[in-house]
């Protein structure tokens, strides 16, 4: 049987107050987290910095103040982008990547954020599964096949996992970005990180990490 193609996207849900987005049952997985403001879905209330997972049908509510959502989506690529009515705020797409597929017989879907101090920085490292992250303070570089990127607030980027990526935080204040990734479902509760160089395993490390969701899904 062939193997789905599948994609990591992201778009940035800014939505009015009361605003009200639905989402189709349509196979797809989407992290909705929360950069400012209100929302209700799945019988949760989420404020600034909270996060969750939304599969199959689903509605996401603003509350009066609003909100803005950074939406990380899993899903095949035939599936459109479900959209803000112009009544209730704007969609803008961020960043939309095919992965390679399969990752595993059962994936898991993380959610989480690194924050750096000033001048910090990941040394050359792997992970097992594709993820696009989303700087959301800060300023930082990232050096990965061979070229090197800079990013301030609100820029997105994709890693693939099995390519080496170094990571260098601005000097001058600290730095975080908010990350989704789909790693093998066997990592639950555990890092995918994985350092290249054997020097820099037992080297203390700078950056901080705050989980969201790690959910087990199956394809």
């Amino acid at each position: 049987m062939t193997s789905p193609r599948m994609e990591l996207r992201l778009v940035e849900d800014v939505v009015a107050a009361n605003g009200r987005l639905l989402f189709p049952d349509d196979g797809a997985h989407r992290i909705c987290y929360v950069v400012h403001g209100e929302i209700a879905a799945d019988g949760a209330k989420l404020r600034d910095d909270q996060a969750i997972c939304l599969s199959g049908a689903a509605e996401l509510k603003a509350a009066a103040s609003g909100a803005t959502v950074w939406r990380y989506e899993f899903a095949a690529a035939n599936v459109p982008i479900a959209t803000l009515a112009s009544h209730a705020g704007v969609t803008r797409e961020k960043l939309r990547q095919t992965i390679a597929w399969p990752i595993a017989d059962r994936v898991l879907i993380r959610a989480d954020s690194v924050s750096f101090p000033p001048g910090g920085c990941a040394y050359l490292h792997k992970h097992q599964g594709p993820g696009i992250r989303c700087l959301i303070e800060g300023g930082i570089r990232i050096d990965a096949l061979g070229h090197s990127a800079s990013y301030g607030p609100g820029a997105a980027w994709f890693e693939t996992g099995p390519d080496p990526v170094f990571a260098q935080a601005a000097a001058e204040r600290p730095s975080r970005f908010i990350r989704v990734m789909v790693l093998p479902a066997d990592i639950l509760g555990r890092s995918s990180i994985a350092y290249v160089n054997p020097e820099d395993r037992e080297k203390p490390k700078s950056q901080v990490y705050k989980g969201y969701v790690d959910q087990v899904i199956d394809i």
